[in-house]
């Protein structure tokens, strides 16, 4: 029988070793000391977001392709997040020490990688490998973050592991919101990416270290100390000098990028832009570069905008629609017509016609179109502008100036519901001219905007010029040495029309071509059909084709 006149003794259960276990000696009470680690939650948490954003948006100006360099940096941080937190129990036993390490590094990397992925681009030609490493090492410490700041709230005031966690996470979820909003609206149109990785480095160094450096000091050798102290002091002395020289470094990295006669570098809010030639001299030796890819080529750019425009110029054109071509190149084949009454240039980027309108070099080539009185410049994105109200049943003409169809933030401005928009703008017998991208190196995309442009209710003539890269067609990046990194190919363009397939020819009355005939037109088209790649389905906003 079990005598149960005799209460037994229960022991409690015996506790982890180390000095996790060991309630912490602190300056503060123990709710202020609890307060002051969530508040370092909430600021790591938002420098945390602010790394991977600016790698993400780096990598996408820097690569392109927006879509799969997301891919890359979330997968890849996401699973180095999980690699971190099982690294960091290693450092359980001495979280206040490991906290503060973690952070040195992660100010150091954060703060330095967008300054490193510039110049693995600059210099190597090659960002994608950079970009790589680090989202995982990043990735690594931020994932080793919350398992020791677990530790440390819990050496401040005991509390159930559930409520721990959910005050952990709602501090972590809170801080990513305000990094998340503070990038796109205060550091990088005020700081830019450089700038603003190094001063998010810095703010992080600072805040991780002074809580682990003052409120846990006790829980330091004085070794341990010393370490901290000379580890944060570097870090921020290396962020601070980088800080100084970054103009400077931008410079250097621009001329290894875009060759030594950079004259104009500008960031808007939309991408940066770049004119390369001397400053004085003919316009035909300049370049402008709109976020890192090769737009216009003076050299040769006749021949693209020449095959784009006056195609379309055959029949009515009183009233005319240019989407994108900010530049004023387009503009300028349209207003050479005296019959043409109004222009209107739909254009996402004011920069880009500000610099149109005041660069000489520039308004040169594009013979001063915005100073002609039939011209209206609107900057708004096209297909927004579009869906509205001003559009429908206007033009005679619409010219499509955009940028490539495989750059993922032009898609929506390649599919079937644009392309119905832009339709119902045009007036009976009205005329559509798209560029279409490089007809040469990439068919399939050339023939998915033929097949779009049919699914939305237009009657398509392909055809294709010959020249220089130039224009908003593929567009490559020139390596360090300044060459163009992709062979000479022509351009791909697609005449629509509502009623019926529209004729390619020139007018006799067309204004003096250098690269254009009837001829030529049909010997284009000839050229076009024999790339032809059928059965294309048409791409969409819910399920895009281009790639």
């Amino acid at each position: 029988m079990i005598d149960r006149s005799v209460p037994r003794r229960v022991l409690p259960a015996p506790e982890p070793r180390g000095a996790a276990t060991v309630p912490a000696a602190l300056p503060v009470r123990p709710r202020t000391g609890r307060l002051l680690v969530l508040a370092t939650v909430f600021v790591c948490a938002a420098c945390g977001l602010v790394y991977e954003l600016e790698l993400l948006a780096l990598g996408t100006y820097l690569i392109g392709d927006s879509v799969t360099q997301a891919s890359v940096v979330l997968s890849v941080m996401v699973f180095a997040m999980g690699v971190g937190s099982l690294l960091a129990k290693r450092l359980r036993h001495r979280p206040a020490f490991g906290f503060a390490a973690i952070e040195a590094g992660l100010a150091l990397l954060g703060g330095l990688s967008a300054i490193a992925l510039y110049a693995s681009f600059a210099w190597l030609g090659e960002s994608r490998p950079a970009l790589v490493a680090f989202s995982f090492a990043i990735g690594v410490l931020i994932g080793a973050e919350i398992p020791l700041l677990m530790v440390l709230i819990q050496r401040v005031r005991r509390q159930d592991a559930g409520g721990a966690v959910a005050d952990l996470f709602a501090a972590d979820y809170v801080g990513a919101l305000v990094g998340g909003l503070a990038f796109p609206f205060l550091l990088l149109p005020m700081l830019g990416q450089l700038t603003g990785a190094m001063l998010t480095g810095t703010v992080n160094a600072a805040v991780g270290g002074g809580l682990v450096l003052w409120l846990f000091r006790r829980d330091l050798s004085p070794r341990c100390r010393w370490v901290l102290i000379a580890a944060n002091v570097t870090v921020l002395a290396v962020l601070g000098s980088a800080t100084v020289l970054a103009d400077d470094f931008e410079r250097v990295a621009r001329r290894a990028v875009y060759g030594g006669e950079v004259r104009v570098a500008v960031q808007t809010g939309v991408q940066e832009l770049v004119l390369t030639g001397p400053p004085t001299g003919s316009p035909r030796s300049l370049d402008l570069y709109l976020g890192g890819r090769l737009r216009v080529s003076g050299y040769d750019e006749y021949r693209y905008h020449e095959s784009l425009v006056h195609p379309a110029m055959t029949g009515p054109h009183a009233r005319v629609l240019v989407l994108g071509g900010g530049d004023g190149l387009a503009a300028r084949e349209v207003l050479r017509y005296r019959d043409v009454a109004s222009v209107t240039v739909v254009e996402l980027d004011p920069g880009v016609v500000r610099l149109a309108r005041t660069d000489p070099m520039l308004s040169a080539l594009n013979a001063g179109a915005y100073e002609d009185p039939r011209l209206a410049v609107v900057t708004q994105d096209a297909f927004r502008w579009l869906r509205g109200p001003a559009a429908r049943d206007r033009f005679d003409v619409i010219v499509s100036d955009l940028p490539d169809p495989g750059i993922t933030p032009s898609t929506k401005l390649y599919s079937q519901e644009f392309y119905g928009l832009a339709a119902r703008a045009l007036r009976p017998g009205g005329r559509m001219a798209v560029h279409a991208g490089p007809l040469a190196t990439r068919p399939r995309a050339y023939w998915t905007v033929d097949s779009t442009l049919r699914a939305a209710g237009l009657r398509t003539a392909p055809y294709s010029a010959g020249g220089r890269l130039s224009g908003p067609a593929a567009g490559p990046v020139r390596t360090p040495l300044g060459v163009d990194e992709a062979p000479p190919q022509d351009w791909g363009f697609v005449l629509a029309a509502r009623e019926q397939v529209p004729r390619l020819h020139v007018d006799r009355d067309t204004p003096a071509l250098r690269s254009l005939s009837s001829r030529s037109l049909q010997e284009a088209a000839r050229d076009a059909e024999r790339t032809r790649v059928p059965g294309l389905p048409p791409s969409t906003l819910p399920h895009p084709r281009y790639s």
